[in-house]
């Protein structure tokens, strides 16, 4: 099945958090959480931790992310986890990664599985995609 829906974020909280030992590159790594909201298909929000090696001023980098979302999939109410990673250039989306994390579904969501996507539109609407099974 896929479900379908946008999201918004609701908090972006860098972190003092370093690589130990700390070792310099071309790009700085940085740590933050997240708080997302979904509306749609997908109804709830989520608690990211997001890592990125990430240029601001050239929009060149790339991050992972691990989230752990609570709520609803066609209104199966319940909990999983999900990660998903992309690379840009400053212009594009390149080596997207987005997978459901096995064994993390709870509730109606026990036994979900599956991937998805994201995209931002021309005018900044974020969209999330699963496309999952529930064993």
């Amino acid at each position: 099945m896929r479900a379908t829906a946008t999201f918004t974020v609701k908090a972006f909280v860098p972190t003092e958090l370093k690589p130990e030992p700390e070792v310099s590159t071309g790009l700085p790594v940085g740590v933050a959480t997240m708080e997302k909201s979904y509306e749609g298909e997908v109804v709830g929000r989520s608690a990211t931790l997001f890592t990125a090696a990430f240029d601001q001023a050239t929009g060149v980098g790339t991050y992972v992310a691990m989230e752990s979302f609570e709520g609803s999939l066609h209104g199966r109410e319940g909990a999983f986890n999900f990660v998903h990673s992309a690379t840009t250039s400053g212009s594009d989306r390149t080596a997207e990664f987005f997978t459901v994390v096995p064994s993390s579904g709870t509730g109606e969501l026990a036994g979900i599985t599956g991937a998805g996507g994201m995209a931002v539109d021309a005018d900044g609407t974020h969209r999330i995609w699963f496309d999952y099974t529930l064993g």
